[in-house]
């Protein structure tokens, strides 16, 4: 039993290095290539785990080639639009002037239930809002929709004011991000300011952002309210 438990840990740190090796993606952004090696490694990573006579370098050199497979392969489809062509598909629009194209879904064997799903996902709930519809390599719907649908932006209304980036975390249950200080452009100094005019001591705050201009907002610890400034 202890056995299987010590194999259980270090295939489970194997597993988040190769991960972590492959990048960042959700699983609905995955491509069909990397979709694919994430099915076959979960399953090597049980074969050491199910049989403990097995060596443990079974699952774990597997692993660890299919992690480099996967990087060599990202590393060619980046250099090559050919090769990411073959590998991942194009994107194929199914909508365009507003008129769905019945033969591309076809193809795509993409239902008109898809359709409406990705579109409700999206706050689309008349198909006759959409101008413009992509069905992505990953199976993603984009959608521009009719100019009089868009939601209106403050170039639209003319409405005045700047750029800037969002709020940052720079207080965690207590603990102070140094990273996040350093987006919002905050010194350690400035936050004692805080939250001494604030009257709450940093093990007090359950969560703290703060932006660029100064503004900020304080969750203090068990409670649900929250203060802004």
């Amino acid at each position: 039993m202890a056995v299987i438990f010590i194999r259980a840990i270090l295939l489970y740190l194997i597993l988040i290095f190769a991960v972590r090796l492959m990048g960042k993606r959700q699983i609905g952004e995955l491509q069909p290539t990397e979709l694919a090696i994430t099915i076959l490694i979960s399953n090597l990573a049980t074969l050491p785990i199910e049989d403990p006579g097995d060596p443990l370098f079974v699952g774990i050199i597997p692993i660890l080639v299919l992690a480099g497979l996967d990087v060599l392969m990202s590393f060619l489809q980046f250099k090559s639009r050919g090769v990411r062509k073959i590998m991942c598909g194009s994107p194929v629009v199914i909508i365009r002037d507003g008129i769905i194209d019945q033969e591309k879904m076809k193809e795509l064997r993409f239902s008109i239930d898809d359709l409406t799903e990705s579109l409700r996902v999206q706050g689309i709930f008349s198909i006759d809002e959409v101008q413009y519809a992509v069905v992505e390599t990953t199976g993603a719907v984009s959608v521009y929709q009719k100019y009089k649908n868009q939601p209106a932006t403050n170039e639209s209304v003319n409405s005045e004011g700047k750029d800037q980036n969002p709020p940052c975390s720079i207080i965690d249950s207590g603990k102070i991000i140094t990273e996040g200080l350093d987006e919002a452009s905050m010194t350690y100094s400035e936050l004692s300011k805080v939250l001494k005019s604030e009257n709450i001591d940093l093990k007090k705050i359950f969560f703290m952002s703060a932006a660029s201009d100064g503004e900020y907002l304080i969750i203090r610890k068990g409670e649900g309210r929250s203060t802004i400034s």
